[in-house]
Formats: structure tokens, sequence, C-alpha cells
């Protein structure tokens, strides 16, 4: 396994946190899995005990998602969970696009030993890709195709890239997986990770970017596109 991909999984799984990063990965994915859907407003009191966690390390971690907008702390109202508009994630997505079509540049600038250990552990994601489309499970899809994606970007070595990718791709989490059930099956999206990790692999570093960006400009349109043909506006 990379480098990448190891820290990837340190972070997310196997890594012991301190309590306040246990409280911000607790309620971020509380908040991504619906616990606290959009709009939610409760007090931190009330949000600690849903979690089964102490008051501090759950106040901190809402400090730390306001600066990264997805909670607002309002004057005795408590927390109210975020919205997101199409509008706002377009602007998510454009983020996206330019986080990631750098990381591609950078991945296929590395060391050859390096960026081919990187594609060795996306291709083996994009395996997994195929298996859960295989099933018709699209959680399990949108699930690996997340890790795809922060993978990617850790491989890039730039640790300022992956922080901005983690805050965008967890806000676009939520319109990913409500959109799943309105879209086409997402089979394309293997061969264009392919072209992606091809091309990272070979050392081709303008047409990884150019790969990479092109793969989320779709990804952006289309989630858009659904977002304002079924009028769902607040995410």
């Amino acid at each position: 396994m990379s480098d990448a991909a190891a820290l990837f999984e340190t972070d997310s799984v196997e890594r012991k946190p301190p309590l306040v990063e246990a409280a911000y990965d607790a309620l971020k994915q509380a908040i991504r899995d619906g616990m606290f859907p959009p709009g939610f407003q409760g007090s931190e009191l009330e949000m600690a005990h849903r979690l089964g966690m102490s008051r501090t390390p759950v106040h901190q971690a809402i400090i730390r998602l306001q600066s990264e907008g997805m909670v607002e702390l309002r004057p005795k109202r408590g927390v109210v969970i975020r919205s997101l508009s199409p509008d706002d994630m377009r602007e998510v997505y454009d983020v996206i696009i330019a986080v990631e079509g750098m990381a591609a540049l950078l991945l296929a600038e590395q060391p050859a030993a390096a960026r081919q250990a990187v594609c060795d552990d996306l291709e083996a994601m994009n395996e997994e890709l195929v298996e859960a489309l295989d099933r018709d499970d699209l959680a399990r899809w949108a699930d690996v195709d997340a890790r795809f994606h922060a993978v990617l970007v850790e491989g890039s070595g730039n640790s300022r890239l992956a922080k901005i990718a983690r805050i965008n791709i967890d806000q676009s989490y939520r319109a990913r997986r409500l959109t799943l059930r309105f879209r086409p099956k997402p089979v394309h999206s293997i061969g264009e990770h392919r072209r992606i990790i091809a091309a990272a692999r070979e050392g081709d570093a303008a047409g990884a970017r150019q790969m990479a960006q092109d793969h989320k400009i779709k990804a952006r349109d289309l989630i858009v596109a659904l977002l304002k043909r079924y009028d769902m506006k607040h995410l």
C-alpha cells in the first residue's frame, strides 16, 4: 500500500484519535449520514448526548466544523446544520475540480516508484467500484469513490491540497448520495478513472490534470442539473 493510501486508512480507521478528533469525525459522519440533517437545530449538549460523547470535545468539533462551513453557532439557537443550495454545490465542485486537477498533475510528477504505488492503490479501488456497480450497491460505490478521490489527492504529496479537498469532498457528499437514485448508473466513471490512473502512471502530468478536471466537471454539471431539476434547494 502506498504512503498516501496508508495515511488515508490510518486517518479514517486505524488511528486512535484524541477526544476532539474523535468527536469531529463522529459529528461529521452524523451530518453526512443524516442523523443531523440540513436545517437541524439543537444544543451542543443534545448533540453530544446523541453521539454518546461529552460536551467539551463536541464543542471543539463544532467550532472546527463551523470554520469549514458545515455548521453555524447562533446565539440563543444553538447549533444549526447548514444547508447547501445548488449554487453552493457548484462552487464546491469548482474547488474540487481545481484541486483534483492539480493533485493529478503533482502525482504524475512524483518519482516513478512513488506514483506507481499510488496508482496500484487507485486501480484496486477502481476494481472495488466495478464490483459495487455489478451488485447495484450504489451506497458502497459512493463510499469507495470518495476514498478513491481522497487517495488521489493524498498522492500528490501536497498536504494543503489534501486539507482543502477533504473539506469540499465532505460538503459534496450529501449531494452525491442524494442524487444517486436519480442519475444514470455511473459506469462511465470507471473508464475515466482508468484514464487518469494511466496518465499518472506514465508521468503524463498535463494529461492527468486534464482528465481529472474533465471527470469532475462532468460530475458537477450532472449533479447541479439534477438538484435543480428536482428542486432540491436545501442539502
